[in-house]
């Protein structure tokens, strides 16, 4: 899996009162970053983390003895996971983060390229 980005991991664990995260967030992504993780469905993610939820199209991680929350989308196809929140867990349950992080709306739509703008203007 390819993990995206770190540095939104970074930036909370060198938050004032968050250093205590940093060696339980490291070992998350050094461990979901490595080439032999291959995560194909939930399921694998779950045997890997069995601690881990699904919530609408969001996978949630307790890191730290259940002390923090890792909110990411997980895209199996593309073997990439987008970190999208991290939190205390005082702060995941007041559910604020579920509107901040879009786990119950429709994921994205693909942006156009270059070659369909291109296929687009032939077909005129």
């Amino acid at each position: 899996m390819r993990v995206i980005s770190k540095a939104r991991l970074k930036s909370f664990w060198k938050a004032p009162g968050h250093g205590d995260s940093e060696g339980p967030l490291r070992a998350w992504y050094t461990h979901v970053n490595h080439r032999t993780v291959a995560w194909q469905s939930w399921g694998d993610v779950k045997a890997d983390f069995g601690s881990a939820s699904s919530v609408g199209s969001c996978v949630v991680f307790n890191v730290g003895g259940r002390k923090y929350r890792l909110v990411t989308r997980i895209l199996y196809p593309s073997q990439k996971v987008f970190v999208l929140k991290v939190m205390t867990h005082e702060e995941y349950d007041e559910d604020k983060w579920k509107d901040e992080c879009g786990c119950f709306q429709l994921p994205p739509t693909r942006r156009a390229t270059r070659s369909d703008i291109q296929r687009r203007r032939r077909g005129r």
